[in-house]
């Protein structure tokens, strides 16, 4: 049947007529009442935001410049924290390097421990547990992070310290030759136990947000791979990972950033000694929040400067790791399936 010339003629312009119209009706709808005060709240909130993320930089700043204006030591290299003069008579003397390499360290053991584990969880609970079993266990792990802090540092210093000498020995047997798992004995208050605490406080955490990543992976994909002749796990590798690395990458941020500001647990548990060690099964050490937290009611008003100051290498330390997350996201987006 053929089609008379003015009908395909007249095809371009209904379309275009449609699409002024809703042009139009959009636009009409932009300037309305409800759409006007919810664009100013959004955007007052992010100004709000950004105003008081610059408070807190330019108070942390202010009060560094005047713990460092009297500071006789390096404040990125003194091993010492001695604001009050102690040891030196009475001039001012500390520094914040045991802080960097022990917040450091500890929280990437607790990365290291708890990211497989985390992921090995969210896997089972969103593509191997049947839905009877994925319920109860995904509540346990939501009760898990409503844990308070103080809770987890009385059971590590009670329950899961003095329990770890038989794990410290193996190690010692068996790794000590590298000279990061040597151990001398002693009670194991040390980055190592740290570490473990901390793992298991940013274990829900890292669960519950890869555990929705996995869920958000297209169907498609994973009946594809099957399709394919795929096994469960060639599918996860090839199908869920892959879409879900970004995710992964933020969860872990996540889990990093709670493992840094950390302070009852790690007060609680770690003993603090002002001292480097090569061996992360020592005990001694230290972290920025746990130094801050212990010696902040006993500090003098410089001394508080001096905590403040640490506060502040916190802060900035914090910033570049999610900034870090962020471009490597950014980097591997196009890889991540996220455009599908």
């Amino acid at each position: 049947m053929d089609i008379p010339s003015n009908t395909t003629a007249s095809l371009p312009v209904d379309d275009a007529k449609r699409t002024d119209s809703t042009s139009k009706a959009a636009a009409r709808g932009a300037t309305r009442p409800g759409d006007r005060i919810f664009l100013g709240l959004s955007r007052g909130s992010g100004i709000a935001l950004l105003v008081i993320m610059a408070a807190i930089a330019a108070f942390l700043t202010y009060r560094t410049a005047l713990a460092l204006s009297d500071n006789t030591g390096n404040f990125l290299t003194t091993f010492e924290w001695d604001p009050a003069g102690a040891t030196t008579g009475g001039k001012p003397y500390f520094g914040i390097a045991v802080l960097v390499f022990g917040t450091v360290v500890s929280s990437l053991i607790a990365l290291a421990i708890a990211v497989p584990v985390a992921i090995g969880i969210a896997l089972f609970i969103s593509h191997y547990a049947p839905r009877k079993l994925a319920a109860p266990i995904a509540f346990v792990i939501d009760l898990l992070a409503a844990v308070p802090s103080i809770v987890y540092g009385l059971w590590g210093a009670i329950v899961v310290a003095p329990n770890l000498t038989g794990l410290y020995s193996w190690l010692d047997d068996y790794f000590g030759w590298t000279g990061i798992f040597s151990y001398q004995g002693g009670a194991p208050r040390s980055l190592m136990t740290v570490g473990i605490l901390l793992a298991i406080m940013i274990l829900p955490i890292i669960t519950n947000v890869s555990r929705e990543v996995f869920l958000q992976v297209p169907k498609m994909h994973e009946e594809a791979a099957l399709a394919l002749g795929a096994t469960r796990w060639e599918t996860i590798r090839m199908s869920v990972l892959p879409f879900a690395r970004s995710g992964i990458i933020s969860a872990s941020m996540l889990g990093l950033g709670r493992a840094l500001g950390e302070t009852i647990a790690v007060a609680t548990v770690l003993s603090p000694l002002f001292v480097i060690n090569a061996s992360v099964l020592d005990f001694g050490g230290g972290t920025f929040a746990q130094n801050i937290a212990s010696k902040f009611n006993e500090a003098s008003e410089y001394g508080r400067d001096a905590l403040i100051a640490s506060g502040l290498v916190l802060f900035v330390i914090t910033l570049l790791v999610n900034g870090a997350a962020r471009l490597i996201i950014a980097r591997r987006k196009e890889y991540s399936g996220a455009n599908a």
